[in-house]
């Protein structure tokens, strides 16, 4: 006889465990548990059967695999948490005696800390798994660098928060490995390729932070400790990889002035500058962007070469120019015109580090410093100048310097009785009244900088203008897909076959339809002025009398049928007569009213060929229905309902979009 399985022993009671369960194995508290299970990385998992995986009736139980919690017994940091608890319960016992002095000892010199350097090599065994789960660790520092300092979120981390944000900011910009950029309603998207990996982060806008406690900020603290050491270490391998000393040297004077990125100066691991360090490492990892500069040289002499007729190109020129050209990124192209559209890749280094490094830009007061500085620094500027008021390390604080090329402006345009005057102060400083413009200078609003970006060329700069109507500022990592609404084309360019005639026929007739019940309402006064004042009598005999002769004149008796084709033409020839009058009551000749009244034949004749179009179409799709499976057939009507779904968004889309540029040409013509 076999023996008999013992319950619990086996399959999902023995795979599983519960949280109470893990507890008292572990021997810790609940707190300790949750912030083990955080730095190594552990979480609650949701088993088929909880029936089977649970050994009570308690439904409500969060489980575990019990291969994690075993994997946890043999962990450092159990021993850390204990000692601990321990100084914990000495503490609290001279505090109860009245001994502060050996309390506060206690605390500065026996207190256990925590180092989490061997959790991030055993998570992160290669440098590209930690660049890849660095999302949300940038996400959530670069949250804790706005929030203000309370009890729950101390100074410090804010400080540490905001050294290591700025630090990997740093080398974005030596490395121009910035590629995207978005403002939403939560905060400013980036997105930053290194070594190949696409990085996108949040950075919330920098509002007045309220910290309520509905947020559970020991667990976010807990995710804090564990990223800003895994954010160290990466910043730490990136700085080395250029040939960067790590940290790098921080002043804390023009940190309080709000010198923030400038408030670090890097270096080179051996030698105390920075330039040639610096230009090393960009060559190595970026190429080198003087290329940009020799490659226009290059075609101004082909021109001039070609102008001449001394267009001979030998072997060694063939050979020079497919090497430069293979520095380039590919582009792939679609093999078919229906075939899906590839993904591009993103611009490189160089390109990048090029696209503002002509320009000297002026941030102006209103405009958010922090993030245009970090973008036109990632992006090729050298020299970003700003007002005194945001801060130290600007290039200039002066708005009148010739050299500057570009103005961001953040404010509409304001008539000049409107602008307050200088004070009297401060007259002996060169100072330009606000609203005025420097000639010379092309003044933009901040949302020229995304867009150009995220297009990865320079944009026409009085579309931006300050006041003007902005563009739409959209996604650079939505792509248009086929059938749906594309704001960035014209709309002949998506509008299906006669469209726009339908449009303004269903438009012609909503008007005619708002006109009707005006010329009711004037029929009704009309005929209520020539009714006789005087009580209403209902229901005469001379009323009667003549419904009843009405009555008999509307009966045709048995000769009708005959006579309806005769009555027909009679009016249409009332109707044209009718059509002849009014023309010529308005001054028009009678050709321009018949002209209109063919063409509005014409195009119900064309809503009519459509519809039978359609019709026919639909008719065709359901004989091939009736031919497929019952599993393609429901495929097949979940894709045409999605299909639908995206083209009735699309067409309402468009028609807004239509009714707006009808609005806009009225108001030019007005």
């Amino acid at each position: 006889m076999a023996r008999i399985k013992k319950k619990g022993t086996s399959g999902s009671a023995k795979n599983y465990i519960t949280r109470t369960q893990a507890v008292r194995k572990l021997q810790i508290s609940l707190p300790d548990f949750r912030r083990l299970c955080i730095f190594k990385g552990i979480y609650p998992r949701e088993p088929r059967n909880k029936k089977k995986a649970s050994k009570t009736s308690t439904p409500n139980t969060t489980f575990y695999y019990t291969k994690d919690i075993q994997y946890l017994l043999h962990e450092p940091l159990l021993n850390k948490f204990r000692d601990q608890k321990a100084l914990a319960k000495k503490i609290a016992r001279s505090l109860g005696r009245g001994e502060v002095s050996d309390a506060s000892r206690l605390e500065k010199n026996h207190a256990p800390r925590l180092t989490l350097d061997h959790v991030i090599k055993e998570r992160y065994p290669t440098f590209i798994d930690a660049l890849r789960d660095l999302d949300d660790a940038l996400s959530l520092l670069f949250l804790f660098a706005t929030l203000p300092s309370t009890d729950h979120v101390p100074s410090k981390t804010v400080a540490l928060c905001q050294r290591l944000c700025h630090e990997f900011q740093h080398y974005l910009i030596m490395t121009n490995s910035l590629r995207k950029s978005f403002l939403s309603i939560k905060g400013i998207y980036y997105q930053a390729t290194i070594q190949g990996q696409d990085i996108m982060w949040l950075v919330p806008y920098r509002f007045v932070q309220r910290v309520n406690g509905d947020v559970d900020y020991r667990i976010m603290a807990t995710f804090v400790d564990f990223y800003t050491t895994l954010l160290g270490f990466v910043n730490f391998r990136l700085y080395s990889g250029i040939g960067l000393r790590y940290p790098p040297k921080f002043d804390t004077r023009s940190d309080e002035n709000g010198a923030e990125l400038a408030a670090f100066t890097l270096e080179g691991r051996t030698v105390g500058e920075v330039p040639k360090a610096l230009e090393a490492g960009k060559a190595q990892t970026n190429g080198n962007s003087n290329k940009e500069v020799s490659k226009e040289l290059q075609a101004k002499v082909d021109k001039v070469i070609k102008k001449a007729g001394l267009d001979q190109s030998t072997d060694d020129q063939a050979m020079d120019t497919t090497e430069e050209t293979n520095d380039a990124i590919d582009h792939f192209e679609t093999a078919a015109p229906e075939a899906d559209v590839l993904p591009q890749p993103s611009m490189s280094g160089s390109e990048a580090g090029a696209l503002f490094s002509p320009f000297v830009f002026y941030i102006s007061r209103e405009a958010p410093k922090a993030p245009l500085e970090f973008i036109l620094r990632s992006f090729g500027c050298k020299r970003v100048g700003w007002a005194s008021v945001l801060g130290d390390g600007a290039f200039t604080h002066d708005e009148t310097d010739p050299r500057i090329t570009h103005q961001i402006v953040d404010r509409p345009q304001l008539p000049q009785e409107s602008l307050p005057a200088i004070p009297a102060a401060d007259e002996s400083a060169v100072q330009v009244r606000p609203g005025s413009r420097i000639p010379g200078r092309t003044y933009i609003q901040p949302q020229w900088v995304w867009d150009c970006i995220n297009e990865g060329k320079l944009l026409r700069a009085d579309l931006y203008a300050p006041g003007t109507t902005l563009p739409p500022h959209l996604s650079p990592w939505v792509k248009a897909s086929r059938g749906a609404y594309d704001p960035r084309a014209t709309l002949a360019e998506q509008e299906e076959e006669d469209e726009a005639e339908i449009a303004a026929e269903a438009s012609d007739s909503d008007e005619e339809m708002a006109d009707e019940p005006a010329i009711e309402e004037k029929a009704e006064e009309s005929d209520a002025e020539s009714v006789d004042g005087g009580m209403d009598v209902a229901g005469t005999d001379d009323d009667e009398s003549e419904e009843e002769s009405d009555e008999d004149e509307d009966f045709g008796g048995f000769e009708e049928g005959a006579a309806s084709e005769s009555e027909s033409e009679d009016e249409a020839a009332r109707t044209q007569h009718q059509k002849e009058l009014e023309a010529e009551a308005a001054g028009l000749p009678f050709s321009s009213a018949a002209a209109a009244d063919e063409a509005s034949k014409k195009k119900s004749a064309k809503s009519k060929k459509l519809a039978a179009k359609k019709r026919s179409e639909d008719e065709e799709l359901e004989r091939q229905k009736m031919m497929m499976s019952r599993k393609k057939r429901k495929l097949l009507e979940k894709m045409m309902y999605s299909n639908k779904k995206t083209a009735d968004e699309s067409a309402k889309l468009r028609s807004k979009r239509r009714k707006l540029e009808k609005g806009e040409k009225a108001d030019k013509k007005n």
